[in-house]
């Protein structure tokens, strides 16, 4: 068998992807049956321009990160007068101005007193440092034992190893590696009072083990799509009080104006003991993510005694050219109006995504900010329904029964309205077989 596959939808294959394709590690990706990846020459706005010239309407902002579309000026000029002057240097014993001017930034924009930032490279490595910090803030403490975490059925939290354990451990990508990863304790979300008295109970008899609560605000994204009410969280941060528990929040995919409000814990009114963030963060430029905490989390780790300081430190942590990009990207959405424009793409997609209720095979369908998602009863072939996609001039990727679009919050009326059509009519293709 050829490997890789060769794809129906290329004709014209670059010599850089034939050499290469042989090479490459995909994510996320079985590389014995799935075609060779398509090249993708330039971005521009909302649009991805392949080898051949043909253009694809990005309705994943490429997994979520690309808020302002592609290539926006304002980001792309301050990355270049970045990287003439300074494009790395170490934050052990060195700062700059980029990284110190995005901590504040993040301060001033987060609810409450979370007001100290660990930046580090990727949503996952951001998960892994807000559960060390939980675990060494009871350490520092002077309390014992609570070194567990508690996390929620459909959520996902990364692929790193501790991320992993904190993931749906029967319906998520991590099912191979029981026995190899710590053992969480994995329940329900607090949907209503029912649940809400059952996680209590849970946590009157863990609390002495458990550190933190962990879950996705609003939305839980690659675990399926699911969502839940702002009430879900005010009923976590109570029960966490309640029990002695740090609340964290990892906003990695529903920050910076996915789900309405700039993040999502907004929406409840709370305030998390440690949020993660990452994605949207430099606007889907540059890879950066940051673990922010309150101030009796950071203050806990203030003392003469060296070993109680946070012993953690990523080489590129801090790299000035993503905090450029990243100041650049909060400068959009001060200037430009990204929360209303995230507000008219939820009208839309709820307008034009609702008549596929009526499609044969489809189980759901949910808007929550910009956010559109079909749920089917089941996806018999998934790589034939993204070639369709493909066919129709935009790229949506759906995976296990979901197709979703999280289009960039700047996508036109018209454009949007490509999607949204493509998504109905190749959801119908797959009812009628």
């Amino acid at each position: 068998m050829p490997y890789p596959p060769r794809n129906p939808l290329l004709n014209d294959v670059p010599r850089w992807l034939e050499d290469g394709a042989k090479h490459l590690w995909l994510p996320y990706t079985q590389m014995q049956t799935v075609p060779m990846s398509l090249p993708v020459v330039k971005t521009e706005g909302v649009r991805l321009t392949l080898a051949d010239g043909r253009e694809l309407i990005d309705g994943t902002s490429s997994w979520w990160t690309a808020a302002h579309g592609y290539n926006h000026p304002h980001i792309r000029e301050a990355v270049t007068a970045q990287i003439q002057k300074m494009p790395h240097v170490m934050l052990g014993g060195l700062a700059h101005e980029p990284a110190l001017t995005l901590a504040t930034r993040l301060a001033k924009l987060l609810p409450g007193d979370l007001d100290h930032t660990f930046f580090s490279e990727s949503g996952s490595v951001s998960v892994e440092i807000a559960m060390k910090i939980a675990v060494q803030y009871w350490i520092n403490s002077g309390v014992k034992g609570k070194k567990r975490f508690v996390s929620f059925r459909g959520g996902y939290h990364g692929d790193t190893l501790a991320a992993m354990s904190v993931c749906d451990p029967d319906e998520g990508m991590h099912t191979l590696f029981k026995g190899a990863i710590a053992e969480q304790l994995i329940t329900d979300l607090p949907l209503d009072d029912e649940k809400e008295a059952a996680l209590d109970r849970f946590l009157a008899a863990h609390a002495h083990e458990v550190a933190a609560v962990m879950t996705e605000p609003l939305v839980q994204g690659a675990g399926g799509m699911i969502f839940h009410e702002a009430e879900v969280l005010k009923r976590l941060r109570r029960l966490c009080d309640k029990h002695d528990v740090l609340l964290i929040l990892d906003e990695i995919f529903v920050g910076f104006g996915r789900t309405g409000t700039m993040f999502a814990c907004e929406a409840a009114g709370i305030v998390p003991d440690i949020v993660t963030l990452s994605k949207a963060l430099t606007g889907g430029t540059m890879a950066l993510a940051a673990t922010v905490a309150r101030t009796k989390i950071f203050e806990a780790f203030l003392s003469d005694d060296p070993s109680k300081a946070l012993m953690h430190g990523p080489t590129y942590t801090g790299n000035p050219l993503a905090c450029s990009a990243a100041n650049a990207s909060l400068d959009l959405f001060e200037s430009e109006p990204r929360l209303k424009q995230a507000a008219r793409v939820g009208v839309q997609l709820k307008r034009e995504l609702e008549p596929a209720r009526a499609i044969k095979g489809v189980r759901d369908v949910r808007i929550k900010g910009a956010i559109g998602v079909i749920e089917l009863d089941a996806i018999s072939d998934l790589n034939g329904m993204k070639r369709r996609f493909v066919e129709e001039g935009v790229f949506i990727r759906p995976f296990g029964r979901i197709v979703y679009t999280t289009p960039p919050l700047v996508i036109g009326e018209e454009d949007l309205a490509r999607l949204t059509s493509a998504m109905l009519k190749i959801v119908a293709e797959a009812a009628s077989r």
